[in-house]
């Protein structure tokens, strides 16, 4: 696989990711009325930013 071909492979896992977790903070809030613990929130951040290095890498 090329280099290009694995780091929009690695965008889009990460994406997925996010994704995942958001929707799951969403439904918390939404359905169970229970706001993220503040770590939760700061690990998400923290993904995003990692995210954000690989696809300004390109």
């Amino acid at each position: 696989m090329t280099e290009i071909k694995q780091k929009k492979e690695n965008v889009k896992m990460h994406l997925k990711d996010l994704r995942q977790n958001l929707k799951r903070m969403h439904l918390e809030v939404t359905e169970e009325l229970i706001l993220p613990k503040p770590d939760d929130v700061k690990k998400l951040m923290n993904k995003m930013d990692k995210l954000l290095k690989l696809i300004e890498s390109k």
